[in-house]
């Protein structure tokens, strides 16, 4: 019996299926708080992230075990950086198709919550770019980093998709920017001008505290686990398939 990940195609159908539902998901939630609390956008927040956790923790649990269930540019990158010397995570051409896919199904996943909704795409107006904001960006995806990677790290890849909701519906509230935390959904909430909307304007100074967040989990995974990269296959959760011999 051998073991291997599936082709790349499939990975990145994965990757573009599963970021495509979270963003609906996001913005889809977005929308239907707004309309149903209009006055009160604490419960708006509350309802945005308890079906943020629960859809991100299933999503993760269908899409994992084909490609990690990464959806989220920072997460492939780093994968890279950790396994490059040790040749295991992703290759730099696997993260530019990661990527790729990401984008375009975050792309979709607003495009889609909005149809579902009637509500008509177009670009966000709703300004984020605060120092506040951008904090909180480096510290969401600081944090996000360094609890996918020492999961991997201590053999506990199990408990990524209850684990990542749980931080990502924490990071709703202990964050300012309400935890992005992520590149391409970022860019895919530009195209909803609703709750859950950023303006493009804002959006590359979050990429970039995004970035400088993943280099800071990077940093910190070093101190505390150094056997991170040796990991780096297994991120967000062990994706292979198992294959007898013919």
């Amino acid at each position: 019996m051998t073991s291997h990940q599936p082709p790349l195609w499939r990975r990145a159908v994965a990757e573009l299926l599963g970021t495509a539902l979270l963003v609906s998901i996001v913005v889809g939630s977005g929308i239907a708080a707004a309309q149903l609390s209009p006055n009160d956008v604490g419960l708006q927040l509350l309802q945005n992230s308890t079906a943020t956790v629960l859809g991100l923790t299933v999503l993760i649990l269908v899409f994992g075990p084909v490609s990690g269930a990464h959806f989220n540019p920072v997460v492939s990158l780093v994968d890279w950086f950790l396994g490059r010397s040790t040749r295991t995570g992703l290759s730099l051409a696997e993260v530019g198709t990661y990527v790729i896919a990401q984008v375009i199904g975050a792309i979709g996943g607003s495009v889609l919550a909005n149809a579902m909704f009637e509500v008509g795409t177009s670009i966000s107006v709703k300004d984020r770019a605060t120092s506040g904001h951008l904090l909180g960006e480096v510290v969401a995806t600081a944090g996000l980093i360094v609890l996918i990677f020492a999961l991997a790290a201590t053999n506990r890849g199990a408990l990524a998709a209850p684990a990542v909701g749980a931080y990502i519906g924490a990071a709703y509230w202990f964050t300012s920017s309400t935890s992005f935390a992520n590149p391409a959904v970022t860019v895919g909430r530009i195209f909803s001008d609703t709750f859950a909307g950023i303006a493009p304007g804002s959006v590359p100074g979050f990429v970039v505290a995004q970035l400088i967040g993943a280099a800071l989990g990077i940093g910190v995974l070093a101190l505390l686990f150094p056997t991170a990269s040796r990991a780096a296959d297994d991120i967000v959760i062990p994706h292979s398939l198992e294959k007898t011999g013919a």
